[in-house]
């Protein structure tokens, strides 16, 4: 089995590729990044240094490779980032992905493709309507939701015009060991590293503690995507969520709670959103009836690798 997986050198990627070299140690896995100074697991056998905006460069690519499935990461995650260059996300996100159908089409592959959408997509909601599932209303609220949108939409469209198998997944909010510390675990998490290792006063900045966040395991993450492309429905959708809501404040305590040093927490207006929903939970189970997946780890083990991982990397530099 071939598999490509674009976006290989960033988080996710990292973790996805790990976890398919050992639940499918015979599959080939290729992968792209985007610059030169990213690097891909070891289990990646091949790794091509491309900008997916171009179209013949990935046409060339998909024709090397010609994968069995395709695990399509490669996106502009940030959602601050959105704002202050919107068309940045909105081509990188959607031209991407255009291509990569469009090759598949010209070279009449039919790989099973995963679409990574995101539970940004459903914006902002009511108490009422929670636990979101797939059927509710799509409300995006900042650029990065709208692109992720159009990604989800031309994932249908493509199967519904052309066949193709294509899922969706809806991934809600993923935290873990590797994560960039722009995001918010990490970032408290690396504040955390910084005050215990004597290199910053023993203070942590915050933005709204009171927003509540479906948080799942990275690692979980990663298996869901491979239950899709294995077991999911061509042309569904799957939220990927652990169904239950944490405060941002829930967060930093349990992180809190793991050093020994005090630390005081201060409020910083640069940290808060434009607009920010009070509270996002996630229905996954049309993802468990089609592929039989549940969350893993806990959420008290995830903080802790993921405080782990800040440590190390504070030390290192």
């Amino acid at each position: 089995m071939r598999v490509l997986i674009t976006g290989a050198g960033g988080f996710v990627g990292n973790h996805l590729a790990a976890h398919l070299g050992q639940a499918q140690a015979d599959a080939r896995l290729f992968a792209t990044t985007l610059f030169e100074s990213e690097t891909v697991h070891p289990a990646i056998s091949e790794n091509r240094v491309i900008d997916l905006k171009d179209l013949r460069r990935v046409h060339d690519l998909l024709d090397d490779c010609r994968p069995d499935a395709i695990y399509h990461l490669a996106a502009q995650a940030f959602v601050p980032r959105s704002f202050e260059d919107p068309w940045e996300t909105l081509e990188n996100n959607i031209l991407s992905q255009l291509n990569i159908i469009r090759a598949c089409l010209e070279l009449k592959l039919r790989p099973r493709i995963l679409i990574v959408s995101s539970a940004e997509i459903y914006g902002q909601v009511s108490s009422d309507q929670l636990p979101l599932d797939e059927n509710c209303a799509i409300r995006p609220t900042n650029p990065y939701s709208v692109s992720k949108v159009a990604q989800d939409m031309l994932g249908l469209q493509y199967y519904l015009s052309h066949d193709l198998p294509i899922m969706r997944a809806r991934p809600f909010n993923h935290i873990g060991p590797g994560q960039n510390d722009r995001f918010v675990a990490p970032a408290f998490a690396m504040q955390i590293a910084g005050i215990e290792e004597g290199q910053r006063e023993a203070v942590i900045n915050v933005g709204n503690l009171a927003a509540r966040r479906d948080f799942t395991d990275v690692r979980d993450i990663v298996r869901a995507y491979r239950l899709i492309v294995e077991k999911g429905r061509p042309g569904e959708a799957y939220n990927v969520a652990s169904g239950v809501a944490r405060s941002i404040g829930r967060l930093l305590e349990n992180l809190l709670g793991l050093s020994e040093i005090d630390i005081e927490v201060r409020v910083d207006p640069a940290r808060l959103r434009p607009v920010d929903v009070p509270e996002i939970r996630g229905d996954s189970g049309k993802l468990r009836r089609d592929t039989g997946w549940q969350p893993s780890l806990s959420f008290e083990t995830t903080l802790n690798d993921v405080l782990a991982d800040c440590r190390r990397r504070g030390q290192q530099g």
